[in-house]
């Protein structure tokens, strides 16, 4: 008799994680076409039933300027560094929108997908890996708008005013990573907690927007320190760096090496955070949502 061997080769075996921050990168790779179909779900089905579609990606910061230079310039009067209000307020919310979207979208990750989660495998950072990639189509549109703002304001300056682009550019792609980063880590941290505790889930939005005016984007740190609350201010982590992206492009706002420092260890913190507790949560999340 010839002793029966198990030789079956598998190409794909699944097991759970051998440690709480296991983040297979082999894996993702592998599933790679699966987020690019998730990433054009994402932009589809968003704009699908809209009259404008993909304008909205213009409309909303725009109108958004509009109303934040009308309110906070001419109102309130706040300063803006001798930088044009319009360009002042359009670099703030364009990497403020970038971080938001990518934060309020990741954390409703395990509710929105749980039919999926409960039926198929995939590596499931494919979903919030997707989300952080879909919002850089918008994040590029409303680029291109602050461009060709920044484009008129040349031409066309406003007495008084004036702005220049830095080497700070050199910077872009890394404060483009960073926001992704940060939302994500902190997407995936709530998006575990909304498991049990579904509450969080009407909190996130409304947090988001409180959270914005602890952030640069409507008043210049410069402005928060005479006031008395700059420190508290440099606390937020995306301080750093939407001063570091408004002194890139604009050449106006307290950059230093220190607070990017700041605002690049805290978002490593996150998202080492943020991927143990969302390997945690998806062993059994589907029993609890």
């Amino acid at each position: 008799m010839h002793k029966l061997e198990d030789s079956e080769d598998w190409d794909l075996v699944i097991k759970g994680h051998s440690t709480l921050f296991d983040v297979n990168f082999k894996d993702l790779w592998h599933y790679r076409d699966l987020l690019v179909m998730f990433v054009k779900r994402d932009f589809v089905s968003f704009y699908k039933q809209t009259i404008l579609g993909p304008l909205w990606f213009f409309i909303q910061p725009i109108f958004t300027t509009i109303v934040f230079s009308f309110v906070f310039g001419n109102l309130a009067g706040i300063s803006t560094d001798g930088l044009p209000k319009y360009l002042f307020y359009l670099t703030g919310i364009t990497s403020w929108n970038y971080f938001s979207d990518c934060l309020t979208k990741t954390s409703t990750v395990f509710k929105d997908n749980a039919n999926i989660f409960g039926k198929v495998y995939f590596p499931r950072l494919i979903m919030p890996l997707s989300i952080v990639v879909s919002n850089l189509v918008r994040f590029g549109v409303q680029l291109i708008l602050m461009l060709l703002t920044m484009i008129y304001f040349y031409f066309f300056p406003i007495p008084g005013t004036t702005f220049t682009i830095t080497y700070g550019l050199l910077l872009f792609p890394f404060l483009v990573i960073l926001m992704a980063l940060l939302g994500l880590g902190l997407g995936l941290i709530i998006t575990a907690m909304t498991t049990k505790y579904r509450d969080l889930t009407f909190l996130v939005t409304f947090g988001v927007q409180l959270l914005m005016y602890a952030t640069t984007v409507i008043y210049p740190l410069s402005y928060a320190k005479e006031k008395g609350y700059g420190t508290l201010v440099n606390c937020n982590p995306m301080t750093g760096i939407i001063e570091a992206f408004r002194y890139a492009f604009l050449g106006k706002g307290e950059f230093t090496l220190w607070s990017l420092g700041y605002s690049t260890l805290f978002t490593i913190i996150i998202l080492f955070f943020g991927i143990i507790i969302f390997n945690k949560t998806e062993k059994n999340f589907v029993d609890t949502i």
